[in-house]
């Protein structure tokens, strides 16, 4: 059996109300020993909370506001937020999920860069990782880290999606790690040429549940259990066994996020 890390898991969501504890069940039977849950907005942190006290020592709690999120009232919602962290910044093990997302609206672009300057001080106060949501904001992102190349910051650019040019840049960034979800299973996906030259020192695997169901379950709802498939592709990338990117990326992650 594998040791795995599940980067990037929604298992406080709605959609695994009814069904929460066979999934975690499943997920621990494939040799996951970690999920790692990012936030999402105000409302998501104490479900995210609950479900994190009731799995205690497999599921860690992030803290963050989701790009997509990012509205008029950003200011109010982070300050909130900024409220949580202060008082118990050793409950959270990451600020994330935040970032750039310019693919669904740009109303709010300048608020979003706004937003995600000011969670990079968080991080950087507390001396914790970043996970980093981009869509369709490769530039912007380059960019505004390429400010922060000599400092501390670390991370995860989370389901990273694309090319091996955007790749090596992203390696420029020595503290970041990229996480590789299901889009890797996919027909179509680029993910395979573009880590031809990543080392796999630089991965991490990850679910994204419940979105981006791999193969073969692509369309369905995605769970932690299902990292065992993301882990079995990146074995046939690199031409290793499944043990040995299990063990690569499971240190990976524990590494950055200082887990035992």
């Amino acid at each position: 059996m594998y040791k795995i890390i599940d980067t990037h898991s929604h298992l406080f969501v709605e959609e695994f109300d009814v069904d929460r504890s066979e999934v975690m069940q499943r997920a621990r039977e494939v040799g996951v020993q970690h999920v790692l849950m990012p936030n999402i907005d105000l409302a998501s942190v104490a479900p995210m909370l609950q479900v994190c006290q009731e799995y205690r020592g497999f599921c860690y709690p992030m803290l963050g506001l989701h790009p997509t999120e990012v509205g008029a009232d950003y200011p109010v919602v982070l300050s909130k937020l900024k409220a949580l962290l202060d008082k118990q910044p050793q409950t959270f093990l990451a600020i994330g999920e935040v970032g750039l997302d310019l693919y669904w609206d740009k109303t709010y672009k300048d608020e979003q860069i706004v937003a995600l300057e000011e969670q990079i001080a968080w991080a950087l106060e507390y001396d914790l990782p970043l996970v980093i949501h981009s869509r369709e904001a490769f530039d912007e992102i380059y960019t505004l880290f390429s400010r922060y190349k000599d400092s501390s910051l670390r991370g995860i650019f989370h389901s990273f999606t694309g090319t091996a040019d955007e790749a090596q840049a992203l390696l420029e960034f020595p503290g970041f790690l990229l996480g590789i979800n299901g889009v890797a299973t996919f027909k179509k996906s680029t993910i395979p040429e573009a880590l031809s030259h990543v080392p796999l020192t630089r991965v991490v695997v990850e679910t994204d549940s419940p979105y981006l169901a791999p193969v073969p379950y692509r369309g369905k709802r995605n769970e932690s259990a299902y990292v065992v498939r993301v882990v079995e592709k990146l074995a046939e990338i690199y031409g290793l066994t499944a043990e040995s990117v299990a063990a690569q990326t499971y240190a990976n992650a524990a590494t950055l996020f200082r887990l035992a």
